[in-house]
C-alpha cells in the first residue's frame, strides 16, 4: 500500500516529521517498509537555457537546439512549437525515468545526435499540457535540479499490512491511524450530491439471488457521460501512488478506492441487457471474458454480476469486456457492493486473477460504507463535468449485520498487557478511532467497533488495540514466574524418548519424512480396497506432484528413503520414524490422527569388519530389534502370528507375522514383498516393521516391580516333539504357559527341523525350559516328574509325538 503525504495531508494535518511519523507507524502494527521521494525522478533533470537554435537539416518538422545545463552544453532534436532562445525548459538528461516512460538514452534522430530531451508538463507529470515544453520562470539558477528548483517533494510511504487491517487499504483509514497517533482530528471529505430529477427506479433494478455472497449491493446512473481525460489533480493522485490515469470514469472509481477503501465498477449502462443488474453464482464451466480478454472457466460457486442477458463481471475481481466503459459511453452505471471475502478469495485464487479490486474484497470491506463511496464518486463525476446524476440511489441490503457490542473490562486488559491503565485511558484510546465506548461500571466498558473495523470480534482484539495505540515500546517489560518445582516429563513423550533411544542403541537411525506423500502410495503398496489406510486427505495446495495427500502409512516415506540412500551406493540401512498418520473423515472435516512406530532394515546383519564375512539380514533380525524393544518396555504376553492373507499386502507371504499384546494387535513385521520393491525401485530384499504406538504404549505398565534374584540355583529341561508343520512354535509355548506351573521360570526355543527321520508334513520343535523354586533347591526327582506331566499334556493337546 503505497501513500502519498500530500493526498494524506487532505484529510489530517501532519504534525510529525516524516522519518518520525515512518516509525510512530510502524509502532502501531502499520509497518512502514520504504520512504522515498516521488519526485526523485526529476534529480536527473536539469534547468537549461537554450542558447542557439537551428533548422534540423533532414526534417522541416524538427529543431536543433543547444542548451546550457551549468557544466556542460547538450545537442537536444526538439519539435516542440513554442522553444525560443535564451528561454528556461526542463532538460531530461540520459538515464532519466519520466512516469511509465522507460529510461531516456541518448540516440540519433533522422542523423543528428540528440543528447537529452526538453519535456512538456505532462511529459514531467506535473501538469496536463502536451502543446510544448515546459517554460520556467527567468529567475531559475540554470543547472539546478528541477525538483529543487520548483521546490517539489512529496514524501510517499509504502506500508506492509497484515491481512487484519483492510480499513487501512485506504488513504482515509492511514489518515485515521495519523489522528489518533497524533491526538488530532480526522476531516474526512464532505460529499454533497446535486438534488437532481427523475427515479433511478424508472431505469434500471438490482436483484440479488445470492445473498450470503453479496450482502450488500448499490447502484448510481449518470447520462451524458464525457469520456475523455483525467483533470491533472485527478491523474495526479494516482499517480503518486503508482497508479497509470485510463480516463475520467475509471479513473474516479479507482480514486474513490483507494480514497476509501471501496472497490467500486462502472459499467456501460447502454450495453447491460435490459438495463438490469442480477447478482448471482456461475454455472459450471460457464465461459467469461474479462477485461484482461482472457477466457476464464468459472465454477458453480463463483459470484458474479449480470445483466438480464449475461455475465458482465466477475464479481470483486474484474469487470468483463462486454461492458467496459469506452470513448463512446453516454450512459454509466456506478457498482458499490459488499461481498463475502471468503467467496472473494476462493475466486481470485482459482483464476490466478489478482486485482486491487480482489485484495480488498477478500480482505473484507466496510458494509456500511457502501454508499458513501458510490456517492463520493458520483459526486467527483459530476463536479469534473463528466456526466449528469439521475435522482435516486438503489441500495438492495439482505444481509444486514447486527451492531457488534463487547464487553471489556480494565482489570482483564491490565492482567494480559502487563499494564496499569484506568478506565478513562482506555476508553479514550479507542474513541480516537472511532470505537463507540459506554461506561458500565467503574471496571467495565461496553465497545461497538465501528462497521470498517471487521476484524474486531472479541475482548483480546479490543487489548491488540490498546496496546498498539499507547505503544508498544510503553509497556513495561516483566519476566513470567518460573516456578523451580521439578516436573515430570508427559508420559507419552517420556516413552517415546525411551523407544527412539532403546532403537538408536542398537543401531537403529531416526528419519522424518514428510507427512505429505503421493496419491498412489496406496497402490505401490497394494493395499487392498477398503481398507482405512486408502482413506487420503487431499492437501488444497500440494508442494508438487509427490506430495499432494496426507500420509496413513511410515512405510511409503521409509521405503522412498531408502531408494536414496542406494542410489547413493549406502546400501546397508537400519532406519526408523515415529510419527502421525492421517485417515480421512472427509475433505471437509480433520482426519484421525494415529501415531506409528515404523522400522526397516536391509543389507549387511552386521557392520562391515575384517574380523567377520558378510551376511544379509533376514526376518529373524528385525524381530529380533521389536521382541527386545518390547521386552525392554515391560510389555506382557507378547507373540508373534502368521497374518490373515490380506492383513498386510506389502509383506511377503510365509515371511510376514503380525505382532499382539494380550488380544490386541500392535502391528505387522516382515519382508517388502517383490512387487511393492519394484514400485519403489529397489532390487535388494527389505524387511520393515510397523507398530501402533498408541497400542503399545497403553500395554508399557505404569508401575515396575521388583523381584528379588532367587537364590535357590536353577535347572533345566528340553523337550522335543513333532508336530504338524503347520503348527506355529509360538503356539507351543502358549501352551506349556497355559499349563500354569509356578516351577517354570522361563521358556526358550533352540531348535526346529524338517525332514528325514522326520515324517512328511511334520517338524519337530525343541523348547528348554528353565525351572526354579524361591523357597528350595529343586531335585532331580521333582524335577523329572514335573517336565514329564508337561509334557504329557502338551503331547495329548496338541496331539504330537515323542522322537524315539
Amino acid at each position: 500500500m503505497k501513500v502519498s503525504l500530500n493526498w494524506l495531508a487532505q484529510y489530517v494535518p501532519l504534525e510529525m516529521e516524516a522519518v518520525q511519523l515512518a516509525e510512530a507507524l510502524t509502532m502501531v502494527g502499520l509497518e512502514v517498509e520504504a520512504v522515498s521521494d516521488r519526485y526523485e525522478y526529476l534529480d536527473r533533470v536539469r534547468v537549461g537555457r537554450i542558447v542557439d537554435i537551428t533548422p534540423h537539416p533532414n526534417t522541416d518538422k524538427l529543431m536543433c537546439c543547444r542548451i546550457d545545463t551549468g557544466n556542460r552544453q547538450l545537442s537536444v532534436v526538439c519539435g516542440a512549437p513554442n522553444i525560443q532562445k535564451q528561454m528556461l525548459v526542463a532538460a531530461a538528461l540520459p538515464g532519466t525515468v519520466l512516469p511509465f516512460q522507460a529510461p531516456l538514452e541518448e540516440s540519433a534522430i533522422y542523423g543528428i545526435p540528440s543528447e537529452g530531451m526538453l519535456c512538456s508538463a505532462a511529459e514531467l507529470g506535473l501538469g496536463d499540457d502536451r502543446t510544448g515544453v515546459m517554460a520556467l520562470d527567468s529567475s531559475l539558477p540554470v543547472g539546478e535540479t528541477l525538483s529543487r528548483a520548483l521546490n517539489l517533494t512529496d514524501v510517499v510511504f509504502e506500508i506492509g499490512l497484515t491481512p487484519n487491517r483492510p480499513d487501512c487499504l485506504s488513504i482515509i483509514g492511514i489518515a485515521r491511524e495519523v489522528a489518533a497517533i497524533q491526538k488530532t482530528k480526522l476531516t474526512p471529505p464532505e460529499i454533497k450530491l446535486p438534488k437532481t430529477p427523475g427515479p433511478i427506479s424508472d431505469l434500471t433494478s438490482v436483484t440479488i439471488q445470492a445473498p450470503l455472497l453479496c450482502p450488500r449491493y448499490a447502484a448510481r446512473l449518470l447520462e451524458r457521460i464525457k469520456v475523455g481525460p483525467s483533470p491533472f489533480w485527478l491523474q495526479d493522485r494516482l499517480i503518486s501512488v503508482g497508479l497509470r490515469p485510463i480516463n475520467n470514469i475509471v479513473d474516479i472509481t479507482n480514486f474513490v478506492m483507494l480514497e476509501m477503501g471501496q472497490p467500486l465498477h462502472a459499467f456501460d449502462f447502454d450495453r447491460l441487457g435490459g438495463h438490469k443488474i442480477v447478482v448471482r453464482t456461475a454455472a459450471e464451466g460457464e465461459a467469461f471474458y474479462t477485461l484482461d480478454q482472457k477466457e476464464r472457466r468459472l465454477s458453480e460457486d463463483m459470484l458474479m454480476i449480470c445483466d438480464a442477458e449475461k455475465p458482465v463481471a466477475l464479481a470483486g475481481v474484474m469487470g468483463g469486456l462486454n461492458s467496459e466503459i469506452r470513448p463512446d459511453t453516454h450512459r454509466v452505471l456506478i457498482e458499490s457492493a459488499c461481498f463475502q471475502p471468503v467467496s472473494i478469495r476462493r475466486t481470485s485464487k482459482r483464476l490466478g486473477l489478482g486485482t486491487d479490486a480482489s485484495h480488498r474484497f477478500e480482505r473484507g470491506v466496510d458494509p456500511e460504507g457502501t454508499v458513501a463511496a458510490l456517492d463520493r464518486a458520483a459526486e467527483l463525476m459530476v463536479e469534473t463535468g463528466a456526466g449528469h446524476l439521475i435522482g435516486g440511489l438503489i441500495d438492495e441490503h439482505p444481509g444486514k449485520m447486527p451492531v457488534r457490542k463487547i464487553s471489556l473490562t480494565a482489570h482483564d486488559t491490565n492482567r494480559l498487557l502487563g499494564t496499569a491503565f484506568q478506565l478513562s485511558e482506555i476508553k479514550a484510546h479507542l474513541e480516537s478511532i472511532e470505537f463507540a465506548v459506554e461506561t458500565e461500571n467503574r471496571d467495565t466498558l461496553v465497545v461497538s467497533p465501528p462497521s470498517f473495523r471487521v476484524d474486531i470480534e472479541r475482548p483480546v482484539d479490543l487489548m491488540e488495540e490498546i496496546a498498539r495505540l499507547s505503544g508498544y515500546q510503553n509497556i513495561p517489560t516483566t519476566f513470567p514466574l518460573m516456578s523451580t518445582e521439578a516436573r515430570e516429563a508427559f508420559r507419552p513423550l517420556r516413552l517415546r524418548n525411551r523407544i527412539k533411544q532403546m532403537l538408536a542403541g542398537i543401531g537403529f537411525t531416526e528419519t522424518i519424512n514428510y507427512s505429505f506423500i503421493n496419491h498412489n502410495a496406496c497402490d505401490r503398496l497394494q493395499i487392498e480396497p477398503g481398507d482405512p489406510r486408502r482413506a487420503m486427505l487431499g492437501i488444497v495446495n500440494p508442494l508438487s506432484e509427490d506430495q499432494t495427500v496426507m500420509r496413513t502409512s511410515l512405510i511409503p516415506g521409509l521405503l522412498d528413503t531408502v531408494r536414496h540412500n542406494v542410489a547413493q551406493q549406502n546400501h546397508d540401512l537400519k532406519l526408523f520414524e515415529i510419527g502421525k498418520v492421517y485417515i480421512s473423515n472427509g475433505q471437509e472435516d480433520l482426519p484421525a490422527e494415529i501415531e506409528m512406530l515404523a522400522g526397516l532394515w536391509t543389507g549387511s546383519r552386521f557392520n562391515s569388519s575384517w574380523h567377520t564375512d558378510p551376511v544379509e539380514c533376514d526376518f529373524y533380525d528385525p524381530k529380533g530389534a521389536v521382541e527386545g524393544l518390547l521386552d525392554n518396555l515391560e510389555i506382557a504376553d507378547v507373540k508373534f502370528t502368521r497374518p490373515d492373507e490380506n492383513a498386510c499386502r506389502y509383506a511377503r507371504p510365509g515371511h510376514t507375522a503380525q505382532i499382539f499384546a494380550g488380544n490386541r494387535r500392535l502391528g505387522v513385521i516382515g519382508e517388502v514383498h517383490p512387487a511393492v520393491r519394484r514400485h519403489f525401485d529397489l532390487k535388494p530384499a527389505v524387511f520393515i516393521f510397523e507398530l501402533n504406538l498408541d497400542d503399545l504404549l497403553a500395554h508399557v505398565p505404569e508401575v515396575k516391580s521388583f523381584r528379588p534374584i532367587p537364590k535357590f540355583p536353577a535347572t533345566s529341561r528340553d523337550m522335543t516333539v513333532i508336530v504338524d508343520k503347520r503348527l506355529e512354535a509360538g503356539s507351543l509355548i502358549e501352551k506349556i504357559n497355559a499349563v500354569d506351573e509356578a516351577l517354570v521360570e522361563n521358556i526358550h526355543l533352540f531348535a526346529v527341523y524338517e525332514g528325514a527321520p522326520i515324517p512328511p508334513g511334520k517338524k519337530s520343535i525343541s523348547v528348554r525350559l528353565t525351572y526354579r523354586s524361591a523357597q528350595e533347591t529343586l531335585e532331580d526327582d521333582v524335577i523329572n516328574r514335573l517336565h514329564k506331566n508337561i509334557t504329557d499334556q502338551i503331547v495329548k493337546q496338541l496331539d504330537a509325538t515323542l522322537p524315539t
